[in-house]
């Protein structure tokens, strides 16, 4: 990881929230989990289905508009939290850097609520839940690789053999946002093998590569 001038406490108070949030869903029996997951993720046809001004106890949706990014802070098991949380803590760190605590909170949840956005336009019927904060932190991933494009990134390569390597940021995330290219193509617009919302990802990550080049740009137009 390259070195940071400030304390990155946006990205620790992320990181603590999830594992919260988790912690509590394993307080839940199984039939309240699902509950939990279900009212506070992104359901596509919840949010493209209407009502969203009906109670719902009377039918509607009422409060489902939050859900793009309460879906943030939950998970689906141990290993998609520490997966996602491992990403937020080696790469957030020096976006947050870059961009200040408030900005980086504002963009860390603008990439979050824009991969949200995308899976629902890919696929407005879907009733399955998305949950997970993989979305916003490809938006991440994208500010860390304009910022820090030939950083060095510790991967690990299992092909020939399970070994690893250091690779710029730049190859590590141009091979990454290509298999979430692929595996949204191959899922035919919805939520692929394993529960994981490809197009999410890419909508996350042009939402955040969107944003740090308009940052980018104001803050040399400010030193010009």
């Amino acid at each position: 990881m390259n070195p940071t001038r400030r304390k990155p406490v946006v990205t620790w108070a992320l990181i603590a929230v999830s594992a919260l949030v988790f912690a509590y869903e394993l307080s839940l029996s199984s039939e309240a989990a699902t509950v939990f997951l279900a009212r506070y993720g992104v359901v596509p046809a919840v949010l493209t289905g209407g009502g969203l001004g009906v109670l719902r106890s009377d039918g509607g949706s009422l409060g489902a508009l939050i859900t793009p990014i309460t879906s943030l802070f939950l998970h689906g098991g141990g290993l998609h939290l520490l997966g996602n949380m491992w990403f937020l803590h080696v790469f957030g760190d020096n976006v947050e850097d870059e961009l200040g605590r408030p900005q980086f909170l504002l963009f860390y949840l603008g990439a979050g609520l824009g991969a949200a956005l995308f899976q629902v336009a890919v696929d407005p019927s879907s009733l399955v839940p998305m949950v997970g904060a993989s979305g916003a932190i490809s938006g991440v991933l994208a500010g860390y690789v304009v910022l820090h494009p030939r950083a060095p990134v510790l991967t690990l390569v299992p092909i020939p053999l399970a070994l690893f390597v250091e690779v710029p940021a730049f190859i590590f995330i141009f091979v990454w946002f290509a298999l979430q290219l692929v595996y949204g193509l191959l899922s035919a617009g919805g939520i692929g093998q394993g529960g994981v919302a490809w197009w999410a990802h890419v909508g996350g990550f042009l939402v955040g590569l969107l944003a740090i080049t308009l940052h980018r740009k104001a803050v040399a137009a400010r030193r010009a």
